[in-house]
């Protein structure tokens, strides 16, 4: 195999002043998110009060459901197995077998359970601010793929959830990993999320009267599972047990999402009679 056809792969995973490059990525994400959505409150007149708490819930129910949603869908038999890794599931420690305790940082993070968390969490936001909901959650979604996009440029900087192994003139060969050829599959999701940024804030400059109506909220679920689920096809497996499902567990728990984006999208205007209109309207 001639591995200069490649691009090899292996960046230090400290960008500086040691931060490591995924930590990097994620702060980077939320800033471009919470600059956006900042924008289109004050494009919508909504009280710049209202907007204050809403990036406290937004990081506490990303990084709680990402977090659950990868030990319980992805590590259950471990994480379930006993009360120490049950307080791992909450706390970044492990316990070791000499019964010292090591911080490990958060270990496992799930996009999945990440969406789920965030939408429980902007729930419990709307009933203390009062505003509409399907407002809130439009707004969240013209801004959630920038934080998409660089939450996997951190991962391909790990070189983690690589894809399978390819012959395509792109492949990454991710030495940490081994020195095959393989789909970079975080690089491919980055690029879908990217272009999703530009979707949707091209549609909401052109229809801005949509927001409020479920239908950005709709279109985020809906291309960034669908594209999760193709994409799914070009990765390796992340846990073992997958090998035995006729999808792995990535593309099944995209399918919720997907059914109920399309249905946001199609709903319409009977959608915001769900919600509660904005004090400041």
């Amino acid at each position: 195999m001639d591995t200069l056809s490649y691009i090899v792969w292996n960046p230090d995973l400290t960008a500086f002043l040691g931060m490591r490059w995924y930590s990097l990525c994620w702060l980077v994400g939320l800033l471009m998110a919470y600059l956006i959505v900042k924008r289109l409150y004050k494009e919508q007149q909504i009280k710049p009060e209202l907007f204050d708490p809403l990036f406290v819930y937004c990081f506490v129910g990303i990084l709680i459901g990402s977090r659950l949603g990868h030990c319980l869908f992805y590590q259950p038999d471990y994480f379930l197995s006993s009360w120490q890794h049950v307080v791992e599931m909450i706390v970044p420690i492990r316990f070791m077998d000499d019964g010292s305790v090591k911080f490990t940082g958060y270990e496992g993070l799930a996009s999945h359970g990440g969406t789920l968390g965030l939408i429980i969490a902007l729930v419990i936001y709307v009933r203390r601010t009062r505003l509409n909901i399907w407002r809130v959650l439009d707004n969240i979604a013209i801004a959630t793929p920038t934080t998409a996009c660089m939450i996997r440029l951190g991962n391909l900087m790990n070189s983690e959830i690589i894809g399978k192994v390819t012959d395509v003139p792109w492949a990454f060969i991710f030495e940490r990993v081994d020195s095959m050829p393989r789909h970079p599959g975080q690089l491919y999701e980055a690029i879908a999320y990217a272009a999703l940024f530009f979707i949707g804030w091209a549609l909401y400059r052109k229809y801005p009267q949509k927001v409020g109506t479920g239908f950005f909220f709709g279109l985020c679920l809906t291309y960034i599972f669908t594209a999760r689920f193709f994409i799914e096809f070009t990765k390796e497996i992340q846990e073992a047990f997958e090998a035995g499902l006729p999808l792995d567990m990535g593309q099944l728990l995209s399918i919720p999402f997907i059914i109920v984006g399309v249905a946001c999208m199609a709903g319409g205007k009977w959608m915001q009679k769900l919600g509660t209109e904005p004090k400041n309207k």
